[in-house]
């Protein structure tokens, strides 16, 4: 696999200072701190990173463990982590990191025929700040309608107005299942939620770190690691990413970690000349960039066009979505088979190529009609019903 990082410090270097090329020169007075505190394991990793050096497996997993500790100064995290995503996190670094987390994970006890079969996970890692409704939540309900077991793992908003938890728990489905209620859902009614949170207890001592990179304009690797943690353990997923240059290296991660079948989308968004943008979804607005594997070592990055899927011309405008309640509305209206526009085509373009992925159609064309026949048989408007009795 290759070695090479989601951001290259030598690119980096040619625009000038680092912090200047990428907007982030609030990240310094983090590095000052690191003379407040006495030098330790995550200072040593930050100065190897910060001279461009990969981290092995073996030291992102002790990095993980200085990260989860409520005794290591939050300061100190943050200038690992901003280092790390100023090097550019490569593919083996993404993988070990996800491996060490997930081993800190609350498992939940699912049953031997629950695992026998097809798990599915679409998501979004969120951060395009389109402010879309929730495209894949509403693609979740339908799969499982379908009759996939859906293992959606989430959390409450961050970069939107209303995350997948939040519009979930507006519809009046539970999110706050025990990890027993969780694999008892998911073997009787095709889903489940995962609220992060609860399988993730680790993260609270990660928060404050990440707070202060976010303050300063500052990603991290903690980004994009959340479809990646899933609990559940998914054989298929579906994942939606802000940037082109991450599908490749996130489904090459996805590959690693075990995963059957995914996909990793990023969808183009051309706005009358604006710069482009991108949705953490499959976009019928603009080209996806695609990263796809369907077996062990199969693997391929391709351009998909939403030409002859949507027959509707589109703007970003008509993917508009709102607060939690105003989101809830437009979930319904979609599985209720009432709204028929470009948010319901949205939907079925992600659905048609989440049911490919779980193995019920050949092709995203009969994925499509599938999906719309889930809906407009009633089984959609049904299925929600039933998560939210």
């Amino acid at each position: 696999m290759s070695m090479r990082p989601l951001t290259s410090p030598r690119a980096l270097r040619t625009c000038g200072r680092i912090d200047e090329a990428i907007g982030v020169s609030r990240l310094w007075p983090l590095r000052q701190g690191r003379r407040d505190y006495n030098r330790g394991v995550l200072q040593h990793f930050s100065e190897r990173l910060a001279r461009g050096e990969n981290l092995r497996p073996d030291e992102c997993e002790a990095a993980v463990d200085h990260l989860v500790s409520e005794a290591e100064p939050a300061a100190s995290k943050a200038a690992f982590l901003c280092d790390l995503a100023l090097k550019g996190e490569t593919v083996e670094e993404i993988a070990a990191f996800a491996g060490a987390l997930r081993a800190k994970s609350v498992q939940p006890a699912l049953s031997e025929a629950t695992r026998s079969g097809e798990i599915l996970d679409v998501c979004g890692t969120g951060g395009d700040r389109l402010n879309t409704f929730n495209i894949s939540t509403t693609v979740a309900i339908i799969c499982s309608a379908a009759g996939i077991a859906v293992a959606k793992h989430g959390n409450r908003a961050i970069t939107s107005q209303a995350g997948s938890a939040d519009v979930l728990e507006a519809l009046g489905v539970r999110i706050d299942l025990s990890p027993a209620e969780a694999a008892q859902s998911l073997a009787e009614r095709n889903f489940a939620f995962f609220f992060a949170p609860n399988y993730h207890p680790a993260f609270r001592f990660i928060a404050p770190a990440r707070k202060l990179c976010a303050d300063r304009g500052q990603r991290t690797i903690f980004n994009f690691l959340g479809p990646l943690l899933n609990p559940a353990r998914p054989t298929a997923q579906l994942v939606g990413v802000p940037r082109p240059s991450l599908c490749e290296p996130l489904a090459q991660v996805l590959q690693r970690l075990g995963v059957r079948r995914a996909m990793v989308v990023s969808g183009k968004v051309s706005m009358n000349g604006a710069p482009d943008s991108y949705l953490d979804e499959l976009s019928i607005l603009g080209d996806n960039t695609v990263a796809e594997f369907y077996q062990e070592r199969g693997f391929t990055s391709s351009t998909l066009s939403p030409e002859g899927f949507s027959p509707q011309a589109a703007t970003l405008s008509d993917l508009t979505g709102g607060d939690r309640a105003a989101n809830a509305e437009i979930v319904r209206a979609i599985l209720d088979g009432k709204d028929r526009g470009l948010k319901r085509d949205s939907v079925l373009f992600n659905a048609a190529a989440a049911l490919m992925l779980a193995g019920r159609s050949r092709t995203l064309a009969d994925g499509w009609d599938a999906a719309a026949g889930v809906i407009d048989s009633g089984r959609a408007r049904e299925k929600l019903s039933e998560l939210a009795s």
